[in-house]
């Protein structure tokens, strides 16, 4: 198993990025995440790798933190999931966003991820809920009421980076409906 890969970064093509170590060129997919972090061409990068082996090929997904790798490592174990959707999952969520989406059972959230349908998204949830590191788990920012905050900025159209940077500059002792308003005013903000 191949689990962690220092080197030079030489090509970033989205989603796959090649790293040279050692002499050797891998072709590496990352997830966007990872992706919009990577240092420029030519720039040392070090990132913890995950090695898929199949029949036909040997394929090597990277992350730039060990949380990233963990919950990549969880969706492969769900029934249905794959690489490809686990990368798309990991592209189109963090992985706070991903644990607040399966800790507020929001399949409407999940299902906006390419490559994610209804019963996917109900499976993430339902799998996920008891296997997602206990330091996402345990205290989100905000408290209880941060997802329904979140959901309702969502439903008003505001992307899922937006409304989470806005959720997590809210105090927690807040009113739901002040917690809105002031969500909103942040939002407003330039």
């Amino acid at each position: 198993m191949i689990g962690r890969i220092a080197g030079l970064l030489v090509e970033k093509n989205p989603p796959q990025v090649v790293v040279v170590a050692a002499g050797v060129g891998y072709e590496i997919d990352v997830p966007m995440s990872t992706f919009y972090h990577l240092p420029r061409v030519d720039e040392p990068v070090v990132l913890l790798t995950h090695l898929v082996v199949r029949e036909d090929a040997h394929l090597l997904y990277g992350f730039l933190t060990a949380n990233e790798r963990s919950a990549f490592r969880q969706l492969l174990k769900i029934s249905g999931v794959g690489p490809k959707v686990a990368l798309s999952v990991l592209s189109g969520l963090s992985v706070d966003d991903l644990a607040s989406a399966v800790l507020s059972e929001d399949a409407a959230r999940l299902t906006r991820i390419p490559g994610v349908g209804k019963k996917t998204a109900e499976r993430l949830i339902l799998e996920l809920r008891d296997k997602l590191p206990a330091s996402l788990t345990l205290a989100r920012p905000g408290g209880p009421q941060s997802s329904d905050v979140l959901n309702a900025l969502l439903g008003l159209g505001y992307n899922d980076r937006e409304a989470t940077a806005a959720v997590k500059q809210l105090a927690a002792d807040l009113p739901l409906a002040d917690a809105i308003r002031q969500a909103l005013k942040l939002l407003a903000k330039p």
